[in-house]
């Protein structure tokens, strides 16, 4: 058993090479949102060494000031804090939220749908009704009133995000490893004895990276619109520390007066998650074993 190959690490890598990655490149929309996520983490990552004011400096002084005007490229805030600098530095913590919550409900998901749809029988029916009641509650909702009753921190909320979003991965999962699970290479594998950690991991998994991936991809972009969703409530991100979502609940009671401060954040939002489902779609396209030539 240990002179067979890593199937799940040919698969893996194989996501990232040949016709696939082809077809993916063709896929404009795709590329143009990848070449935006790029640049938005490099934004916001690098930004700030590049501004002469942090996200928490405040003057006064330049109350309201409009973009590209007191070396404030964006403007500023009603603190006089400069927007660029806590648009970057939102940027971090609403990026690495998404990136974090997609990690954690990706392995939720897989793992509790690989076990169903391997197993089958009770094990698929008691776990797939409590993705059913999980899903019977409306996520937001759930979501507010863990958010609530929990202390406000991105790794809270990271947490919160997570456990309401691992639902739809499971369905997947499930779905793909029942086709699998009834295969004959499968089959075989149980007949030469491989134990069942060893099937599941080793030899299914592998067959179903490429719905694994496409839904990761659109979890990161669901999981920052959660994210700036309730920090937009009052329940998320609290300040001084800055996050897209709390940006806009702070403009929102300017936007006459000082339209910038929403449109700022709100432009970073739709950008990516606009861009994450670009890709999404892209990937979808070009791990589909059929249109792959």
């Amino acid at each position: 058993m240990t002179a067979i190959p890593d199937p799940a690490r040919r698969a893996v890598f194989a996501v990232f090479r040949g016709p696939r990655v082809r077809k993916f490149m063709r896929h404009r929309l795709a590329m143009l949102g990848l070449v935006t996520i790029v640049l938005l983490t490099l934004a916001c990552f690098a930004g700030p060494h590049f501004l002469p004011y942090d996200e928490l400096y405040i003057d006064l002084r330049a109350r309201f000031s409009p973009p590209l005007s007191g070396g404030h490229i964006l403007g500023t805030d009603p603190l006089g804090r400069d927007i660029a600098a806590r648009l970057f530095s939102a940027g971090q913590i609403s990026l690495t939220v998404g990136f974090t919550a997609m990690v954690l409900s990706t392995l939720i998901g897989t793992a509790i749908g690989i076990v169903a749809g391997y197993f089958g029988g009770w094990t698929r029916t008691g776990l797939m009704r409590m993705v059913d009641a999980f899903l019977s509650f409306p996520s937001v909702f759930l979501m507010l009133t863990l958010a609530a009753f929990l202390k406000p921190s991105p790794a809270m909320i990271t947490i919160i995000i997570a456990v309401t979003s691992w639902m739809e991965v499971a369905r997947i999962v499930e779905a793909e490893v029942r086709g699998q699970a009834a295969r004959d290479f499968t089959a075989a594998a149980r007949m030469i004895g491989a134990p069942h950690w060893w099937i599941m991991g080793r030899e299914i998994l592998p067959n179903v990276m490429g719905p694994i991936i496409v839904a990761a991809t659109l979890t990161v972009a669901r999981a920052i619109l959660l994210e700036a969703y309730i920090s937009f409530l009052g329940y998320g991100i609290q300040p001084p520390l800055p996050s897209w979502g709390n940006m806009l609940n702070n403009a929102q009671q300017y936007l006459d007066s000082a339209p910038w401060l929403a449109i700022v954040p709100g432009v970073a939002i739709t950008l990516a998650v606009t861009s994450f489902n670009f890709i999404g779609d892209g990937l979808r396209d070009a791990l589909d074993a059929r249109s792959v030539q």
